[in-house]
């Protein structure tokens, strides 16, 4: 899991010069591959895919955790693809990328699948 250079800048710029940062709420994708830190990598798009909404429980030693299940439609979509990466966002569509990261296993996904993180499944880590 890393941060996005978008989110690395914004917190060095909360940190150091007194300016906002606020999610008001991390919205999940899924990839085909690596999102990379600038966001320019292979979300799937198509059919009834959407990022969905997050929520997260507190931050405890340097991690947290989803704190319900966060799951994505795939009726309507086109083909079947291979899941291998995760990135939550600030946006809904668009927006920026804050955390990126490789699925533990990769997933392979037909059309009208649904994909799911069970509660507690998707862990963003500081060190």
């Amino acid at each position: 899991m890393s941060k996005s250079d978008y989110l690395e800048n914004a917190v060095l710029d909360a940190v150091l010069n007194n300016t906002a940062l606020q999610v008001t709420t991390p919205y999940v994708s899924l990839h085909t591959a690596d999102p990379g830190e600038d966001a320019s990598g292979a979300e799937c798009s198509g059919g009834s895919y959407a990022r969905q909404a997050g929520s997260f429980g507190a931050a405890s030693g340097g991690s947290c955790a989803n704190d319900a299940e966060i799951s994505f439609d795939f009726t309507g979509y086109g083909a079947q693809v291979t899941v291998t990466h995760f990135g939550i966002w600030d946006a809904s569509t668009a927006g920026n990328l804050l955390y990126k990261g490789a699925l533990t296993a990769s997933k392979t996904v037909d059309p009208g699948d649904t994909v799911r993180f069970a509660t507690g499944q998707l862990t963003v880590t500081e060190d």
